[in-house]
């Protein structure tokens, strides 16, 4: 992919909601038919020191000319109450390994591969639409580990959320302890998501949606 097409999608990016929201715009959303998403580990390597830039672009740092390397990934979704109801004022954080495996963390394994132009963290607020967007890199494997993003979402007056998502028709979903561990076979399918090429990209970019539903009400 070219710098220029990186940086020309990233003030598209910032400057409008994409990939099919409204597809996803109706409040309830049937509730009756919701899975809780399942808790998750935070992990160790939540960043022991956050970077300057904590937007929701993890592909350029600031105004870089120099973007991260890895395949181009549109990740959205919505942050939803237990009825169903889109959350607005959540914090949404994601973070995940470079394309080298390793973490924006001083101990990670192989941090001395990491890629500098990787952000590997972002922040969302969402609004009225419990909606929010990252523009990242496909995760891929590590360790022992299938590949994964995290996320945590905070709520003003509630515990911070914890918890992963997955990439469909991974070979590693089989074997990874952390995914393995969610018990009920409906709550470990709804955290593994399909990262779906987009049919009109030029430089063979992905999109990936991950709605995430709390197990409370605002007024609970």
């Amino acid at each position: 992919m070219s710098t220029h097409d990186l940086l020309q999608g990233r003030r598209q990016f910032l400057g409008r909601l994409t990939m099919g929201v409204a597809a996803f715009s109706v409040p309830g959303l049937f509730a009756q038919e919701l899975v809780r998403t399942p808790r998750q580990t935070e992990g160790p390597f939540y960043p022991d020191k956050l970077p300057l830039d904590t937007d929701n672009d993890l592909l350029v740092i600031n105004d870089s000319l120099t973007p991260a390397v890895g395949e181009l990934t549109w990740l959205t979704g919505r942050i939803l109450d237990a009825r169903g109801e889109p959350l607005r004022n959540a914090l949404v954080e994601i973070w995940q390994v470079d394309r080298n495996g390793a973490y924006l963390h001083s101990k990670s394994g192989n941090r001395e591969k990491r890629d500098a132009h990787f952000q590997g963290f972002g922040r969302f607020l969402t609004a009225s639409t419990g909606e929010y967007r990252f523009r990242t890199i496909k995760p891929v494997a590590y360790a022992n580990r299938a590949p994964h993003i995290h996320f945590a979402v905070k709520v003003k007056g509630r515990d911070s959320f914890t918890t992963q998502c997955y990439v469909q028709g991974e070979p590693l979903n089989g074997r990874d302890f952390v995914l393995n561990g969610i018990r009920e076979p409906k709550e470990r399918a709804s955290v593994i998501i399909p990262f779906a090429p987009v049919k009109s990209s030029r430089i063979g970019e992905f999109a990936a949606r991950f709605d995430i539903v709390l197990g409370y009400t605002p007024s609970a």
